[in-house]
């Protein structure tokens, strides 16, 4: 079975460790970022599979982030899950409009996040 790479974009470092514990407790090999430059080290380094990112973050924001991903050829098919604290029904509507795979609210149902990462990495398009 393929171990698949996750990428954790979030500037809490406690939701880091928390998303990266339930993940890798559940077979996934995964790498973090507190901010959008280091998602980019990050990248640079290794394609993730799938992208988990926090929209709320300092200097660039993840609606930009994603932007950036979709404008890109090398990043532009990588699903990405979008867990925040923003929730209502604009900002969501706006991450899907950008090509957001999904969203999860914050606090994180975690058997939910962890159904949904199945789901999308085992996906016949992924």
């Amino acid at each position: 079975m393929k171990q698949y790479n996750i990428l954790v974009v979030d500037d809490s470092t406690t939701n880091i460790v928390l998303l990266e514990a339930i993940l890798e407790e559940n077979g996934y090999k995964i790498d973090t970022a507190l901010n959008v430059k280091e998602a980019i080290q990050c990248i640079d380094k290794r394609l993730p599979d799938l992208i988990l990112l926090d929209l709320l973050m300092p200097k660039v924001s993840g609606f930009e982030f994603l932007e950036q991903l979709r404008a890109d050829e090398n990043t532009r098919m990588i699903p990405v899950l979008v867990v925040s604290a923003i929730a209502d029904d604009d900002n969501i509507n706006r991450i899907l409009h950008l090509g957001a795979v999904n969203f999860i609210k914050k606090p994180i149902d975690i058997q939910y996040l962890v159904e949904e990462v199945h789901k999308i990495l085992n996906s016949p398009t992924h």
